[in-house]
């Protein structure tokens, strides 16, 4: 790594649509760069998307990463499996340490990085039903397929605000009856927040679940305080873990949440360290994701050449 041809011109951490987006971008641009990817994209858990707007009928997002990856394919995009553990800067590069599958560590050089390490779901705690929205028994996004959900028997598993606006985000767009479940834990309401679930006609169950009935794949029954409740689709709106902690750890701007905050060009408040996807504070949808893997790979393109420090010509 003593050369610059030993320099990358970016380093992409992370597999998903934002940093696959990024690579097809670089790749055009006939940029040197890499992907490294955990092969843990939350896109993988999306069953179908009705709102990516070329694909009329739905696809996967296991289909989406596919498609992403045999498009790289015709440019010899390079792609490795791995984990950036550590990612530290110096004057004129970042350096990051790369594990890999075999527990082999290597490092890599380049002028610029762009983090799409995205987010993880947090799981709800339903009785022997461990990972259930990545195995697709309940849903997350209601902005992806609420619409097919229309009219029908919903649930959302929430504790707090985030749950609330989820439910009233439901119930006042696709369906009349929507219930919020709590897992037994006591929602605190302010009275412009009951107001408004009340407004909604939303139902609150706080009662621990006892028990689950299993049809084919999907939950079909819900057993709590000795009553069953079924529901024809249940959403999770517990919120997100933010895999931010490589920008965090170079002291890049972020909110409480622990999502990134990057200007019009997604980049982060450290000098050459971009952010696409989930991890960037905003709507965690795949399109947005893409949008600002293009706006980060066009300014890339545009500035790999000039310094990356707080000085006049930075960028």
């Amino acid at each position: 790594m003593g050369s610059n041809g030993d320099i990358l011109d970016c380093l992409i951490v992370g597999g998903g649509p934002a940093g696959l987006t990024t690579a097809l971008y670089l790749a055009r641009f006939k940029r040197r760069f890499l992907v490294v990817d955990s092969g843990t994209p939350r896109a993988a858990w999306i069953p179908t998307s009705h709102n990516i707007p070329v694909f009329a009928e739905g696809i996967s997002g296991r289909d989406i990463l596919a498609r992403a990856r045999a498009n790289l394919d015709q440019y010899g995009a390079p792609i490795q499996t791995g984990r950036v553990t550590g990612l530290r800067k110096q004057p004129d590069r970042f350096v990051a340490v790369v594990e890999d599958t075999d527990g082999g560590m290597n490092q890599i050089a380049a002028r610029r990085v762009v983090l799409a390490t995205g987010s993880i779901d947090i799981e709800p705690d339903l009785p022997d039903v461990p990972n259930a929205v990545q195995r697709g028994l309940v849903r997350y996004c209601p902005i992806c397929d609420g619409y097919e959900s229309r009219g029908r028997k919903i649930a959302v598993i929430a504790y707090g605000t985030h749950g609330i606006g989820e439910a009233v985000f439901i119930a006042r767009t696709y369906s009349r009856d929507v219930t919020l479940l709590t897992l037994g834990q006591p929602l605190e309401l302010n009275a412009e927040q009951r107001a408004k679930l009340e407004g909604h006609q939303v139902k609150i169950v706080e009662t621990p679940v006892e028990s689950l009935d299993m049809e084919e794949d999907r939950i079909s029954a819900i057993h709590m305080g000795g009553k069953e409740h079924r529901f024809d689709v249940l959403y999770s709106a517990l919120g997100l873990k933010y895999r931010s902690d490589l920008a965090i750890s170079l002291g890049a701007e972020h909110d409480p949440s622990g999502s990134l905050i990057v200007d019009s060009h997604c980049q982060t408040t450290v000098k050459g360290l971009y952010a696409a996807g989930d991890i960037v504070r905003g709507l965690d949808q795949i399109v947005v994701g893409m949008g600002h893997a293009a706006l980060a790979a066009t300014h890339i393109h545009n500035h790999c050449e000039l310094p990356t420090e707080d000085e006049p010509g930075g960028a």
